[in-house]
């Protein structure tokens, strides 16, 4: 059977709906955790995410400006499209950034989690 693949916009509605049951699993109602363990795995994993989306980013911006270059854009604002791209990219190159600062704050927070067990 061949293998199904989902486009950019599906897999990303897919990881924000992971999100949100993650968001609900971890509700102290939500018994997503059960021991410190748990969340040491959570963080880790949400910190590989969050370390993974700079490159989502640069390849979105390399893609735009692919198509810029190539002058297969237009904007709603006017012809040319550079003060969007420019907007476009300054963002998406913040967005980045500011997925590194977290990636490094949650490594911080997963060996503060590295000690702490479960005491029956």
């Amino acid at each position: 059977m061949p293998q199904q693949t989902m486009t950019a916009a599906e897999l990303s509605d897919a990881a924000a709906e992971a999100i949100r049951q993650l968001n609900h699993a971890t509700r102290a109602e939500g018994n997503g955790l059960e021991y410190p363990g748990d969340a040491y795995s959570t963080v880790a994993n949400l910190k590989t995410l969050v370390q993974r989306l700079p490159q989502t980013f640069e390849q979105i911006t390399a893609f735009l400006a692919n198509l810029h270059d190539g002058g297969h854009l237009r904007s709603d604002r006017g012809p040319n499209t550079d003060d969007d791209m420019d907007a476009v990219q300054a963002a998406l190159d913040w967005a980045a950034d500011d997925a590194r600062n977290l990636a490094e704050t949650l490594d911080s927070a997963h060996s503060a989690l590295s000690p702490i067990g479960y005491a029956a």
